[in-house]
């Protein structure tokens, strides 16, 4: 079986053979983690595999890499292949971290790092469309999904929309906040997504292994009045954060 699969992949016939027998698999993983498995159990062996679907252990290990690259599972050097926890994916509207954990069934929180009024230095003046030296209230948060780390967040606010603030409970969503106690409705946003990885101090918080994939987001929000009201940096863990998109062609 593993010869004529071999030899199969060198001609057009049998590459399509292979790419099927490579989906086989894959669908089986799916059909497995969906219906026994749970999060962080250990998928059947490479050789178990073949051995069960009658495809070579190249075809297995092809289709196991392509879903560690998806996200869908992972690998432990020296232990085997796991589980992965579903990413969360954001769509590409302007909800806030509370709403878009309860849309999934989980339980929004926040631990409070700091908490602080502050100035305008050059960048977040130039982004709030404020003077330097306007003063700011900076926030720093854990955010958690169900008590799971899931994103380091920086917030700067300006100060003179939101007085009194920091003597409110700031473990809630921020964006409820402002609506119930301020009255301000955010309407729109500007913001930039980049891949990076965390730091040592950033995985000790989100509780992964330093240089662990993340996505960095960075966003100012406006209100209906168009007034420049947040600036927030945001750290998403890659393992369990993805941002969807639907793109259209220009006219």
């Amino acid at each position: 079986m593993g010869s004529s699969e071999g030899a199969g992949t060198t001609g057009r016939s049998g590459s399509g053979s292979g790419l099927a027998k490579h989906a086989v698999v894959r669908a089986h993983l799916l059909d497995l983690i969906r219906d026994r498995l749970e999060p962080h159990q250990k998928l059947p062996t490479e050789r178990r595999l073949s051995e069960e679907l009658g495809v070579s252990r190249l075809t297995v290990r092809r289709a196991v890499e392509q879903m560690v690259s998806e996200g869908e599972v992972y690998r432990i050097q020296g232990s085997g292949t796991y589980v992965a926890e579903p990413a969360i994916r954001k769509r590409e509207f302007l909800t806030s971290f509370s709403d878009d954990m309860r849309s999934r069934g989980l339980v929004p929180g926040a631990k409070l790092l700091r908490a602080e009024q502050t100035l305008a230095g050059a960048r977040e003046s130039w982004l709030l469309g404020v003077s330097p030296g306007e003063p700011l209230l900076h926030l720093v948060r854990l955010r958690l999904a169900s008590s799971v780390p899931m994103c380091l967040e920086e917030v700067w606010l300006l100060a003179r929309l939101v007085p009194g603030l920091l003597e409110t409970p700031l473990e809630d969503s921020l964006y409820e906040t402002l609506l119930r106690r301020y009255s301000i409705t955010l309407d729109r946003a500007q913001q930039q997504v980049r891949a990076t990885v965390v730091d040592t101090a950033q995985a000790r918080l989100l509780e992964v292994p330093a240089l662990t994939p993340a996505l960095q987001v960075e966003r100012v929000a406006f209100d209906v009045r168009g007034r420049a009201v947040e600036l927030a940096w945001s750290l998403y863990r890659g393992d369990r954060y993805s941002l969807e998109q639907t793109l259209r062609r220009s006219q």
